[in-house]
């Protein structure tokens, strides 16, 4: 063998080595777990002790599974109550990889798995909702309501409804964890909660809903609104009393002060008039005559009439 013959054989003998070195050792890693399977059948027990492990090169394959918890989140599904009102139900869980080898055996990968539990828990979700009454999956607790809204939501007798419930939405989602899991081990599958995530009516339910709760907000409003008219027109009514009270003293006090004033100003009339009566008359009689006369008035006396007495003797001068 030449050197340059040699020196490939080598190098090819050094690839297959490394390439089956490759297809021997695998690793486990702590959020792993692994089973073994020779033409698709298992041919070990779970493996998850963290680490290089071997198995037989081209032969054998690793099948890795998840040991931490995983997610599950379930269609948005319509299901009838007890008390017939439809409504669309979401739920979600978190489960995990119990028993590799069956969860391999039963559903094969993580894919798998989840349309399990979807068939599951949806399953058993549309069995606790369908015995139970609407409110019961509403609420959690007997909880009053504090708003005459709310109330009108929900129907005249919730107050009712809610002082009677006796599982709530907790206890039910309880109900469907404990039946489904039941179901789950024979996957490999352990179940650790289910939960509703939202619960809502069905489209003509919902408008129905909608449309009452806006009535009941308008009849909230028209009472708030008589009650504020009310109110308004008992200021309003208080304020006029008010403004009566006040004119009235106001007036009585103007009265008061004129009678004084007009008393003051006769006795003053009466003291000038006896001092000298005669300028007296002449001083009233002028101030007459400016009121009277402009130069647009037009007056037909006689001449032997005592209004133009004053003006007769000023023409004599």
């Amino acid at each position: 063998m030449n050197p340059k013959t040699r020196i490939i054989f080598l190098i090819s003998l050094t690839i297959i080595v490394l390439f089956v070195l490759g297809d021997t050792f695998f690793i486990v890693s702590e959020m792993n777990q692994v089973i073994i399977t020779q033409f698709g059948e298992p041919v070990s027990g779970t493996i998850s002790k963290p680490g290089i492990h071997t198995k037989l090169p081209f032969v054998q394959d690793v099948h890795s599974f998840e040991k931490r918890w995983l997610e599950w989140e379930g269609d948005s599904n319509q299901i009838p109550t007890k008390d017939k009102k439809y409504i669309w139900v979401e739920t979600y869980a978190r489960w995990r990889i119990h028993d590799p080898l069956i969860f391999f055996q039963r559903v094969r990968d993580e894919r798998g798995g989840q349309s399990r539990l979807d068939d599951i828990i949806d399953g058993e979700t549309r069995n606790a909702i369908a015995n139970f009454d609407l409110i019961e999956i509403v609420r959690s607790s007997n909880r009053k309501f504090e708003a005459s809204a709310e109330v009108g939501a929900l129907g005249p007798d919730v107050n009712q409804a809610v002082s009677n419930i006796s599982t709530g939405r907790v206890k039910i989602a309880a109900l469907i964890l404990k039946q489904a899991s039941k179901i789950t081990p024979e996957f490999g599958v352990e179940l650790k909660d289910v939960r509703i995530r939202r619960v809502n009516y069905v489209d003509e339910v919902q408008q129905k809903v909608f449309e009452r709760m806006i009535a009941e907000r308008k009849r909230i409003a028209a009472q708030y609104r008589s009650e504020g008219d009310g109110q308004s027109a008992e200021i309003r009514g208080q304020k006029e009393r008010e403004l009566k009270k006040i004119q009235s003293e106001a007036y009585k006090k103007a009265q008061e002060l004129r009678g004084k004033a007009d008393g003051e100003a006769s006795r003053i009339y009466a003291a000038a008039y006896g001092k000298d009566p005669e300028f007296y008359q002449f001083m009233k009689t002028m101030e007459t005559y400016r009121k009277t006369f402009d130069d647009k008035t037009w007056f037909i006396f006689s001449t032997e009439g005592e209004f133009l007495r004053y003006l007769k003797s000023t023409e004599k001068r």
